[in-house]
């Protein structure tokens, strides 16, 4: 019987081994691709950012200088708003913010705006959406050249009733046959603009320490 079981204890001790050799193997690919995966998200990231804001515009570390906030009252979505903050020799320059429109008409609706710190749009640039293809998928710089419509907008330029889509008696083009993608963008667009000027000195309070959440 012992005899027996010998060619079954091996075989068990070899897939052992096998199996300890491949969870390791896993583990260490894991380990170069995670670092690979970080750095490709870090250049996606600073590359949306400087479509916004040119490098020559400001000098520290956009990546560095955040804060997390949480303004229910201005952004009615429960995710937290990454801020990057761009200074030139430590004077404000603009703030670029994470926003989620949660009202588009498949779902939430990822933008990244930027406010110049005397709250004149910068840009602003989808990040992630799903609207569909054809009607609300203009939204997308590669779509159309509509999102650049905000640019060097404000609150007052145009007046509060402006900020709507056309059809609402504003001034933003909406595409046809899709009325609720655009009008969530220019809802969200106008929430950040009306945020920024209520915070525009406590964003870039020295006392808001990166990461930290108002």
């Amino acid at each position: 019987m012992t005899a027996l079981m010998h060619p079954v204890i091996r075989s068990g001790i070899l897939l052992a081994v096998i199996a300890l050799f491949g969870t390791a193997l896993l583990a260490a690919v894991n380990d170069l691709t995670r670092e690979r995966i970080i750095e490709q998200e870090r250049q996606r990231t600073l590359s949306q950012l400087h479509q916004i804001i040119p490098t020559g515009n400001f000098n520290n570390d956009l990546l560095a200088d955040t804060i997390e906030i949480n303004a229910p009252e201005f952004f009615k979505h429960r995710d937290a708003i990454t801020v990057y903050r761009a200074r030139m020799d430590d004077r404000p320059v603009a703030a670029l913010l994470t926003v989620t429109a949660p009202d588009g008409y498949n779902g939430d609706i990822r933008l990244l705006a930027g406010i110049a710190f005397d709250g004149t749009v910068l840009g602003v640039r989808i990040i992630s959406h799903r609207e569909t293809p054809g009607l609300g998928d203009p939204i997308e710089l590669e779509r159309s050249d509509w999102i650049l419509g905000f640019t060097g907008k404000s609150l007052d330029n145009p007046d509060p009733p402006g900020w709507a889509v056309k059809k609402d008696g504003g001034k933003f083009d909406q595409f046809t046959g899709a009325t609720i993608s655009p009008r969530a963008v220019v809802r969200a667009v106008q929430n950040t603009l009306l945020y920024f000027a209520a915070n525009r000195h406590s964003i870039f309070d020295e006392s808001a320490k990166p990461g930290n959440a108002e």
